[in-house]
């Protein structure tokens, strides 16, 4: 339903995305993990027919992003990252607005989302809550119930019980069979609803993988509670463990998927107190693709 071949797009700074390739299948929901100017929204509008590239293509649905943006935009459900609403609108009437633009006839699907996210779109835009002008743009984006949405960073702004009530949203679309691709910061919202992820650095993609993979591939934290903590981290330092000691004793010992067994046979040779495995978030997998070099 996306695919993006060859994509460049280059700003004046020498900053931008270069060479993305990956593809978006029908009902697959994808995150796409990257920290501030790594090209995550560059992407994204170039999806859009925002910006047009240096090199490669892209398409959604069929439709070429660039040559057929028109398009894609009256069927798409898009939620940009800096949401811009017109000036002096009231929230109702915006939402009227973007309904006779669709050609949207029923308002149940409107008010169903309104109920969900508690908003009374009353009253002028300008005067609305960060969180409040994000609910209005979830709506604006779902009420026309499209088959494709590119979200950015879509929870912004958005308060814990609604950013709950939004994860209930996307995997009800994906029961749907929606096509969703997403960026965001939070990993906890990425590990719920989405098959696979991209992680872009410095413009290029750097991973590709189903979300349950790539923490599988991903290095275990064991957390034990030596009887002797020297000669703990000394035999763990000399097999060559990386690991760590935290504040209330507990050591932290990082081991590669290949290393468990020789991790438990050196723990056997000193004495261990408790021992349990950390379970990892996806954002201790997106630190190890940014945090290395730093």
């Amino acid at each position: 339903m996306i695919t993006v071949s060859g994509l460049t797009l280059t700003y004046s700074s020498g900053k931008g995305v270069f060479d993305l390739n990956f593809t978006v299948p029908k009902g697959v929901v994808m995150g796409y993990l990257g920290p501030n100017g790594a090209g995550k929204t560059t992407t994204l509008r170039a999806l859009l027919g925002f910006m047009r590239p240096n090199s490669g293509k892209c398409s959604i649905g069929g439709l070429d992003c660039v040559e057929q943006a028109p398009l894609i935009q009256k069927k798409l459900g898009y939620i940009p990252g800096e949401i811009s609403f017109p000036d002096n609108m009231n929230g109702d009437e915006f939402l009227s607005f973007m309904s006779a633009m669709r050609g949207i006839v029923s308002t149940e699907r409107k008010n169903k989302l309104l109920e969900m996210l508690e908003l009374d779109p009353k009253g002028r835009i300008k005067k609305f809550s960060k969180g409040m002008k994000q609910k209005l743009g979830i709506v604006a984006a779902f009420m026309h119930d499209p088959e494709i949405l590119i979200l950015d960073e879509p929870t912004s702004g958005l308060d814990p019980l609604m950013q709950n009530r939004f994860t209930e949203l996307i995997l009800s679309e994906k029961a749907n069979g929606k096509t969703i691709l997403m960026s965001s910061h939070i990993f906890e919202e990425v590990e719920k609803v989405c098959d696979s992820v991209l992680i872009i650095r410095d413009g290029r993609i750097v991973e590709q993988s189903d979300v349950q993979k790539l923490k599988d591939e991903q290095r275990r934290v064991f957390v034990l509670k030596p009887g002797e903590p020297d000669v703990a981290a000394g035999i763990l330092k000399a097999e060559g463990f990386d690991m760590r000691f935290e504040q209330n004793g507990m050591l932290e010992v990082f081991v590669s998927g290949e290393k468990v067994d020789s991790f438990v046979k050196t723990a056997a040779r000193f004495t261990v107190l408790n021992l349990s495995v950390k379970q990892q978030s996806l954002e201790d997998i997106f630190i190890n693709y940014y945090g290395k070099e730093e």
